[in-house]
């Protein structure tokens, strides 16, 4: 009885089986958190190529596929394969998680993200200079409110996961979640300027670490996991 005296409990561990070709699914749809990451990067890198005059420095993701924007329709076609492939790895945290509470909350809050991806979209802003003159609608409002959604279902996806697995994870995740809501809240900042078509220094730039941290941390989870299932005794 001693001998238990201040020792942390165990987690549950996560259904870890490979065998077969259950375990082969599992570890595609793993391996789709990392795809749904590099498609998303090259959405970012060919977009700003189609739209002469746009910063990747000062203006955000969403003009790269607001409403008339020329970089619109290749931005969409590559951020709906990232949809698809987050939605993807989502069910395979879910699947991954077995008897770990935690994994399984990170799991859903990812589905989540990945369903909430397929209706970005469908609601996008205007131009800024559109917005200015009082031309938004309903899909600028749409587009605020789930860009919140995410933001949300990302913290709280994060949240889980460093509870989930293991102190190294934990204290990276608590750092990427630092990391968001510093630069989230930097760029946030600026939304009146972009509202009344200002310029708005360095948006760009927040947002972008922003969204990096969480596709690298979605990278590194993909990993992690991957590596628990590949090194479980068959």
């Amino acid at each position: 009885m001693s001998s238990t005296i201040g020792r942390a409990p165990e987690l549950p561990q996560p259904d870890i089986s490979a065998e077969g070709s259950p375990g082969v699914l599992r570890r595609v749809l793993l391996a789709a958190g990392i795809g749904s990451s590099l498609f998303y990067v090259v959405a970012l890198v060919l977009g700003p190529m189609r739209w002469e005059g746009y910063s990747s420095i000062d203006q955000t993701i969403s003009e790269l596929f607001a409403v008339d924007a020329p970089s619109r329709p290749l931005v969409v076609s590559l951020l709906f394969v990232s949809g698809v492939l987050a939605l993807a790895f989502g069910f395979g945290v879910l699947w991954s998680a077995g008897r770990n509470r935690a994994l399984r909350v990170t799991g859903w809050a990812l589905v989540i993200v990945g369903v909430v991806d397929q209706a970005g979209p469908f609601f996008p802003m205007h131009m800024r200079d559109v917005i200015a003159q009082g031309g938004g609608t309903f899909s600028d409002t749409m587009h605020i409110t789930l860009t919140i959604v995410l933001s949300l279902f990302f913290l709280l996806a994060m949240t889980f996961g460093a509870v989930a697995l293991g102190k190294r994870f934990r204290v990276y995740s608590v750092a990427t979640i630092l990391t968001l809501l510093a630069f989230g809240a930097m760029a946030s900042m600026q939304a009146d300027a972009l509202a009344t078509n200002e310029p708005t220094p360095w948006q760009g730039v927040y947002e972008r670490i922003n969204v990096a941290a969480y596709l690298l941390w979605m990278v590194v989870l993909a990993i992690v996991l991957l590596r628990t299932q590949r090194d479980a005794p068959h």
